[in-house]
């Protein structure tokens, strides 16, 4: 039933923060005494994100646990909650086996599912966000215990067969409705990629060469990020102290790449990839076992396998995409690099030749010198509060939907300054809930992201389920004088959250197995990088985009000019992506390699990048999201391909359209991976988009 995959895989993160009547009065107050701070009137909603909330447990009030879970109130009761989710699973599990074959089978796995997802989801959450180690712990001990029952559950066969008596009855599985022939179809799956339908030593098997992966992988990752190092001896005097050094030898951890000198690029270019003879056999060992694990259960490759079920469905499509997109890249490269040249050449004039290590430092000065754009100039118009004002403007009049600051319960957040913002329909009431935790604090996980705690799915009653979520940001605290500051970027990537946020609240499918953002990686990250496109659009951005200190609006000469600089060499940076991704595909497909990994990828860089490959450097070794993203590195674009065709074809007209914003809603969100990706997306652009389509899409985003 891989309920384990159920609960964790599917999982994004989600922001959004809230405030209480208190903070707001004190706030209002505050500003009294800081009229510098406040000339820019602030909405409640604003307010509450623009002050500091900090909040405090009562230990004199009742708690209610963290999100509002009764029992995750002390590391002690984590191990409570724990045992009552599995107890539950284990009735679920008994009515499952015992009952008749009909569609309401389909119906128990999901509350099995949603039996352990319950704490195994917000416990996966917890361990790596809440700053009391002793919770951490209790969660981590908590999710581990359910991961374990998990495995048991992926190797039951009475389970299995419960599951495959239905989907072998023609007459049940073709009355059922079109969501719930998925989801059984994809509970099959994900007990077939444990297994389970192995003989008993093809299973033992598959068990060691899953955990050997999990095992590779971690160490993978690991020397991803570790110092390469060189006898202090071999760098002149004048550039060895401009890195770490340790007794004799200098430790290189990054690539420099915005570092001015050209030779200090270089040297940690050179230095920083230098082939590892043991993290290139770890990768080697990596790659192998998944490519065995893969034909263990009758794939012809870890691709094959990885793509089942995603909008490209096969890693032919998928290498269709990838190079008919990277030969269209070409000449617009070529014509960037010109510009790299010519910048280089102002400042070196002995070699404007553009190196691997050269264009992200050239790229920002050219930027810099043709559009003088400096984000420091554009923060003062985008305060946490404002950006938090445009995205209720912009689901307001798209969907109907007003985000409240609401106040907490005692013991529902883990951390002072998380806000909670109730998710409310003007005629349907609640959605769902969205906790937002924006600021840094030390141990906290330093990425943006969405963080599913709580699935949507219909109840027995007929009431809904509604979903919390997540979103983490690491921004500034705000200041006593100014609030919270976000760069455009910054922007950008809290706008792309909420597009996740969103795909979770708008989503009513009738199981949590596949609502919202629970569904195919390609598909996933469609709705997050739409919401970009509302954040570079100035009829958006100026409906909030005001002076912190002056109320003045962002002028349409300043968003003109920051949009052109990050459009100027975005072949480039594509073409880089279409290297990671033909890189990725090529390593995870058909077994043995013509070469090794080096050689490979070398090959790959001589026919699909600009510039040439670096001899005596692997890339590869570092590149952490052959982990993460084993075969599906190609999502990104994939993605950005679709939401791209979405935006220009339906939103770019008007933006705030309120009936676009519904159909969007209803035919495509609120399907979760409930239906045929593709399908939705045909909903929203009138067609199936073939390869062709996407392709030309991510041209035309790649356009000077």
């Amino acid at each position: 039933m891989a309920a384990r995959k159920i609960c964790l895989q599917h999982r994004q993160y989600i922001t959004f923060m809230q405030r209480t009547k208190n903070t707001m009065r004190a706030s209002l107050s505050h500003h009294k005494h800081h009229s510098k701070r406040c000339v820019a009137t602030w909405s409640p909603l604003g307010t509450a994100f623009n002050v500091r909330a900090n909040r405090k447990l009562n230990a004199n009030q009742h708690n209610v646990g963290l999100f509002e879970m009764a029992d995750m109130t002390s590391p002690e009761r984590f191990a409570i909650a724990q045992q009552k989710s599995l107890s539950e699973a284990e009735n679920l599990v008994r009515q499952a086996v015992e009952s008749p074959t009909s569609p309401e089978i389909v119906v128990m796995f999901d509350k099995l599912s949603d039996a352990l997802c319950r704490v195994a989801d917000a416990a996966d959450f917890i361990r790596v966000a809440h700053p009391d180690p002793e919770i951490c712990q209790a969660a981590e001990n908590a999710l581990l215990s359910i991961s374990a029952a998990v495995e048991k559950l992926n190797t039951c066969p009475e389970l299995h067969q419960s599951l495959r008596r239905l989907l072998d009855n023609d007459k049940v599985f073709s009355s059922m409705d079109e969501e719930s022939r998925i989801v059984a179809k994809l509970l099959m799956f994900d007990f077939e990629q444990s297994g389970i339908h192995l003989e008993e030593a093809k299973r033992e098997e598959f068990v060691h060469l899953n955990e050997e992966v999990l095992v590779l992988g971690s160490h993978f990752i690991q020397g991803t990020q570790t110092f390469s190092e060189i006898q202090t001896k071999h760098l002149p005097d004048h550039m060895r102290y401009l890195f770490t050094v340790d007794g004799d030898k200098v430790k290189i951890g990054s690539l420099y790449a915005d570092n001015p000198n050209d030779l200090i690029r270089e040297a940690a270019f050179k230095i920083f990839l230098y082939p590892d003879p043991g993290q290139d056999q770890v990768l080697n060992r990596l790659l192998e076992a998944r490519h065995n694990l893969a034909t263990l259960v009758g794939f012809d490759s870890y691709a094959q396998r990885a793509l089942r079920g995603t909008m490209a469905g096969t890693p032919e499509n998928v290498m269709e995409f990838l190079t008919k997109t990277g030969d269209g890249l070409l000449d617009r490269v070529s014509k960037e690099i010109d510009i790299m040249k010519k910048t280089k050449g102002q400042y070196n004039y002995r070699d404007s030749e553009i190196h691997p290590w050269d264009p992200s430092f050239y790229m920002n000065t050219a930027k810099h010198d043709r559009y003088n754009v400096r984000g420091s100039g554009y923060q003062p118009y985008f305060s946490l509060g404002a950006c938090m004002e445009g995205l209720n403007i912009i689901f307001s009049n798209l969907y109907g939907i007003q985000l409240d600051s609401v106040e907490p319960e005692n013991g529902e957040i883990w951390a002072p300054d998380v806000q909670k913002l109730a998710v409310t329909h003007e005629t349907d009431g609640i959605l769902g809930y969205i906790y937002c935790d924006f600021f840094d604090r030390p141990n906290k996980p330093a990425q943006d992201c969405h963080f599913t705690i709580r699935g949507g799915r219909r109840l027995d009653d007929g009431s809904y389920q509604i979903p919390r979520v997540v979103i983490n940001c690491c921004f500034p605290s705000p200041k006593l004088d100014a609030p919270t500051l976000l760069t455009h970027g910054n922007l950008e990537n809290l706008f792309h959250e909420f597009g996740h946020a969103m795909h979770s609240m708008l989503a009513r499918t009738r199981y949590q197995h596949v609502t919202g953002t629970r569904c195919v990686t390609d598909f996933a990250e469609v709705p997050s990088i739409l919401m970009e496109y509302f954040a570079n659009d100035y009829r958006v951005l100026r409906q909030f985009a005001k002076h912190y200190q002056t109320n003045e609006t962002l002028p349409e000469e300043a968003i003109n000019r920051l949009c052109a600089s990050k459009k100027m060499f975005s072949a480039y940076e594509m073409q880089t992506q279409v290297v990671y991704a033909i890189m990725d595909q090529k390593y995870h497909g058909k077994r043995p390699l013509e070469k090794s990994t080096t050689d490979l990828l070398f090959e790959i860089q001589q026919q699909f990048s600009s510039l040439p490959p670096v001899h005596n450097t692997a890339w590869q070794l570092r590149f952490g999201h052959l982990v993460g993203y084993g075969a599906k590195y190609y999502s990104y674009l994939y993605s950005r391909a679709v939401a791209a065709r979405i935006w220009h074809e339906v939103f770019a007209v008007d933006p705030f359209s309120r009936s676009t914003g519904e159909r969007y809603r209803h035919q495509m969100l609120a399907h979760g991976g409930g239906k045929d990706p593709v399908g939705l997306v045909a909903n929203m652009i009138g067609k199936r988009p073939t390869t062709d389509d996407l392709v030309q899409s991510l041209l035309d985003e790649a356009k000077l």
